[in-house]
């Protein structure tokens, strides 16, 4: 292998290893037009194992962005991440496939006061792969209003792995897919907490 094509398979981690990221902080923050850039036109994404749907990634992001209004504050961590780049007898192709944890918690959205029990979909954790969104994160309004509310719920708590195949575009490295292997969660008032 030559230096220079060294570089170049250090350069496509790199840029694999954002296009990652950019994936974990478009669903954290809401962005989803973002996200949706992240895919190749055929891109698909897969959230069945934590009670959502697959399909097309723009449909998919559209389902995202409204089941993730149940939690206004959302961060998950992508970590272990192992990356394979196709190898074409010592050149890096254009195909790559990234398996990564994932542990991901979510706040769920504060009752206003005099509300009980917990609205639909959120005691099952409807909608739970990850996302993202803006809001308070000290348990406060996050429409900015001056209402009273109730504290937050509890935290819901997921983790499994992601399972993403890449495809290298004229744009850049893009997701063909992305599958969500959810191993275990926690949900406010699941016996055991799982």
């Amino acid at each position: 292998m030559t230096q220079r094509v060294e570089l170049a398979t250090v350069m496509d981690r790199l840029d694999i290893d954002e296009l990652i990221t950019g994936y974990a902080v478009a669903v954290d923050d809401g962005r989803w037009d973002d996200y949706r850039a992240l895919f190749a036109p055929d891109g698909r994404a897969d959230y069945r194992t934590a009670g959502g749907m697959e399909g097309p990634a723009a449909e998919v992001a559209d389902w995202l962005a409204e089941m993730m209004g149940l939690f206004p504050v959302r961060q998950h961590f992508i970590v272990n991440r192992r990356l394979r780049l196709q190898d074409l007898g010592g050149y890096p192709g254009d195909r790559a496939e990234v398996q990564a944890d994932y542990l991901n918690p979510m706040r769920l959205r504060p009752r206003p006061s005099g509300t009980t029990g917990t609205g639909e979909g959120e005691a099952e954790g409807e909608g739970a792969a990850s996302g993202s969104g803006g809001g308070s994160t000290d348990g406060g309004p996050v429409d900015g209003s001056a209402h009273a509310t109730e504290p937050t719920a509890p935290d819901f708590v997921s983790g499994g792995r992601y399972a993403f195949s890449l495809v290298r575009t004229d744009s850049g490295w893009r997701l063909l897919g992305v599958v969500v292997q959810e191993k275990w969660r926690r949900v406010p008032g699941a016996p055991g907490g799982i």
